[in-house]
């Protein structure tokens, strides 16, 4: 996880995995932390692997970091805390979401929904959603039924 960064630590490498909520299984493996997976990750589950790759992006610690779609692969328990993890260590940096999943975004400071490459509209979830508009359409398909406002 370490060829990322210029020279992490042992200490940046694991708070970067707890971020990522892949402390757990890594600690897990055969040789916990200096396990060498080889390519494409070995025999781990693609949601192991999508948070490796997430921590491998959070230990570089850059002012703005783009995600796309990073909790595609992740069960819904495991999305909410990746997200609250990633919100705390974001606090002071930028961070792009690219996602479809109204989890991933609904806590964001600013959304830009998007449609056909451009935006149709800007705001929080909240705003968003009592705007009802193209975004609240959205968010009512994801959640399968009708949103309060």
């Amino acid at each position: 996880m370490g060829y990322a960064a210029r020279s992490p630590t042992r200490a940046d490498i694991e708070a970067a995995a707890r971020v990522a909520c892949a402390d757990g299984f890594i600690c897990e493996l055969a040789n916990g932390y200096d396990t060498e997976l080889g390519e494409r990750g070995g025999k781990l589950s693609s949601g192991q692997r999508q948070r490796l790759s997430l921590a491998r992006a959070v230990v570089r610690n850059t002012p703005i970091l783009i995600l796309d779609e990073p909790t595609a692969a992740l069960d819904a328990e495991t999305e909410l805390d990746v997200m609250r993890n990633l919100r705390q260590w974001g606090n002071d940096k930028v961070v792009f979401l690219i996602t479809h999943r109204i989890a991933t975004i609904r806590d964001a400071d600013q959304i830009v929904f998007l449609e056909q490459g451009r935006p149709v509209e800007v705001g929080n979830h909240e705003s968003l959603v009592r705007a009802d508009g193209r975004y609240r359409l959205f968010a009512e398909a994801a959640a399968g039924e009708p949103l309060d406002v």
